[in-house]
């Protein structure tokens, strides 16, 4: 897996100061996509065991309130096989730290059974607290939406949708 940025203070995507990690390699080509550069598989830098312990360092900070996972999209299934390691780790060594997944893919149709989901899904969601699901939507975009880019974007709350077996949207002031 290649990795477009990692951004070490962002406020931007997901509640509280956050280590952002956009993976390169996306297959949605939404219109007006704010990061169509990483559409490319090949973009940007290779994703290697130092680029890991660089995101697992970033986050030791007491101020850091967790992980935040963008793209390109992470759950094409070539990425999900290279987030899986840095998850497991991460949820070891900061499990009072949220993880938020950013993807145009929908939870119910593609993430769970349809053509994102690999042997990597499961495991993945079940590190995951927060899901932004749905592709942008230019025509439905909206400035006002907080982590959100467009009104067809679903923020979920992915613990509770899993245990509950029912999607659960995320109330501000969780995670």
């Amino acid at each position: 897996m290649n990795y477009a940025n990692i951004k070490k203070y962002d406020i931007a995507n997901g509640v509280g100061v956050r280590v952002s990690l956009f993976v390169s390699g996306c297959t949605h080509h939404c219109k007006g996509c704010f990061n169509a550069e990483a559409w490319d598989f090949a973009y940007g830098q290779p994703y290697t065991e130092a680029t890991e312990e660089e995101i697992l360092a970033a986050l030791s900070h007491e101020y850091i309130a967790g992980l935040s996972l963008l793209g390109g999209e992470p759950f094409e299934p070539q990425n999900q096989r290279a987030l899986l390691p840095l998850l497991r780790k991460f949820r070891e060594r900061y499990p009072q730290k949220s993880v938020w997944c950013y993807s145009g893919y929908t939870l119910e149709t593609d993430i769970l059974a349809g053509r994102a989901h690999c042997e990597a899904t499961d495991e993945m969601l079940s590190y995951i607290d927060i899901l932004v699901d749905g592709e942008f939507v230019e025509e439905k975009k909206d400035l006002k939406l907080r982590f959100r880019g467009s009104s067809n974007q679903r923020i979920i709350d992915v613990k509770r949708t899993l245990s509950e077996g029912t999607v659960k949207l995320w109330k501000d002031g969780d995670y």
